[in-house]
């Protein structure tokens, strides 16, 4: 299964941690959770704190431990093709977690979630389209939903955020579909 991946973090910076992950699967169902900081975990920015709303203290107090959440998400994903929108930036905040919880920093990969749009794109319509044509399409097909879509700032919350770019993705199926459909009926 695909699965959209979003994490929010102390900070940008080099020292920066993970404070909340969420995934949301192919088929819709999804998980949350906030992350108490793992004790050498001491990096916090209040410029970030203002953008995802969850201050140190509710981390502390509510967020599950930083070594739970790591083995969840092994637990839960590991065979699965993980997303984000910025690998980068969440490959290092899970790369972090799973050190602290002294699990295989490569147990989980993360992939950009441009790939799996093109890469669902490329399965639908690679039954109606010739190769020599499919990746016009493809881009057509990804150029008209980014348009139709009305891309505002990230909710920076995980959640919402993994949520999000899973409607992207089913925005991608079933355009796709549908292009090859009438392409069928042509």
């Amino acid at each position: 299964m695909f699965v959209f991946l979003d994490f929010e973090a102390s900070s940008l910076a080099k020292l920066s941690y993970p404070i909340e992950v969420a995934w949301v699967f192919d088929n819709g169902t999804s998980e949350s959770h906030l992350i108490r900081p793992a004790a050498q975990w001491t990096d916090w920015d209040e410029e970030a704190e203002a953008v995802h709303h969850i201050p140190r203290e509710t981390l502390e107090t509510e967020g599950a431990p930083h070594d739970e959440v790591a083995r969840r998400m092994v637990d839960q994903l590991s065979g699965h093709v993980l997303f984000a929108s910025a690998p980068s930036w969440d490959g290092k905040w899970l790369s972090a977690l799973l050190r602290a919880a002294k699990l295989p920093r490569h147990a989980l990969r993360i992939r950009d979630t441009e790939e799996a749009r093109a890469e669902v794109a490329r399965r639908i319509l690679t039954r109606v389209f010739p190769p020599e044509r499919l990746h016009i399409e493809i881009d057509d097909l990804l150029t008209l939903i980014k348009v139709r879509r009305k891309e505002g700032q990230p909710a920076h919350r995980a959640l919402a955020d993994a949520q999000d770019e899973h409607q992207h993705w089913m925005e991608v199926v079933a355009e796709a579909e549908a292009v090859a459909w009438n392409a069928v009926r042509s």
